[in-house]
């Protein structure tokens, strides 16, 4: 109720749009209705979001799966961390993604679920294998435990949550998303732009998520070697504050790295778009 009222005051406020405001505190809450409408309602269906997948709420549940995940202590325990975390990490991609794209022989959420669930899963059970290696094999060596429980972890959760980007919304490149001129005007259905899209979208989310694990590994080495924390709740603790402060400093990073309105030129998309427009700019929704 609160979003359509605040729809519904962008809609009056824009009417007198040129008017001079005098008071500040009033431009404020203007913009703070039109941050809180933008972030709460999809750009492309007009629909309101789940508050736990919209953007303001990606942090706060995405940080203690991270952390779960980060452990690293038995392998049924990290594939079912990973198996939640991925779960809400694709949920969150399906609901803000692209909503353009339609399927003709049969429902397109059917398609995404069934690609989603088979995604997470076998990312749950990549990011759990090397565990399951070493386990089973025996390997308990300073150097496997290196490799498995530090090295290993970042780029394979970096490259699972990209995969599971890509799969999630793969109708986008299958089907094609709406490019728009500089007007707003529909000029036609492009794969290429659906293709860019999704790449774009998943190589942020690794950089995002792969940084997350990778940099506070990385600092925990030289904590632990300089004997900063004794204890193992010490070192707990401090791993807690990294992974917090680098998740948290990196999420606006990963979001601002492509921009959500995204640009492709004229020349990159299809033939049958090139005749309908001049322009030599076009644009569409990339989605988080």
């Amino acid at each position: 109720d609160e979003i359509r009222r605040t729809r519904l005051l962008l809609q009056n406020s824009g009417k007198t749009l040129s008017e001079p405001i005098q008071n500040v505190w009033q431009r404020w809450s203007n913009l703070t209705f039109f941050f809180s409408f933008k972030s709460s309602v999809h750009p492309d269906t007009d629909k309101i979001i789940p508050v736990l997948f919209r953007p303001p709420a990606f942090l706060p549940i995405s940080l203690p799966l991270v952390i779960a995940s980060s452990l690293q202590l038995r392998a049924t325990q990290t594939f079912f961390c990973q198996f939640v975390f991925h779960t809400y990490t694709t949920g969150f991609t399906l609901l803000n993604g692209n909503g353009t794209t339609k399927a003709e022989e049969y429902s397109l959420q059917q398609k995404q679920m069934f690609y989603s669930l088979g995604a997470i899963s076998y990312a749950a059970c990549i990011g759990a294998l090397p565990l399951v290696f070493m386990n089973r094999h025996t390997l308990k060596s300073s150097l496997t435990q290196l490799v498995v429980k530090k090295l290993l972890p970042a780029p394979l959760l970096g490259l699972m949550t990209a995969f599971t980007v890509a799969v999630a919304r793969s109708p986008e490149f299958e089907n094609g998303i709406e490019v728009m001129d500089r007007n707003g005007k529909v000029v036609g259905v492009s794969q290429k732009a659906g293709e860019k899209a999704v790449k774009e979208t998943a190589l942020s989310r690794a950089v995002l998520f792969g940084t997350a694990f990778f940099l506070p590994a990385v600092l925990m080495y030289f904590v632990e070697r300089a004997k900063f924390a004794k204890t193992p709740h010490a070192l707990a603790s401090v791993r807690m504050l990294m992974i917090t402060s680098v998740l948290a400093g990196m999420l606006p990073v990963s979001l601002s790295i492509f921009p959500q309105c995204g640009e492709i030129k004229r020349a990159d998309l299809e033939p049958e778009i090139l005749s309908s427009t001049e322009e030599t700019e076009l644009f569409y929704n990339r989605g988080i």
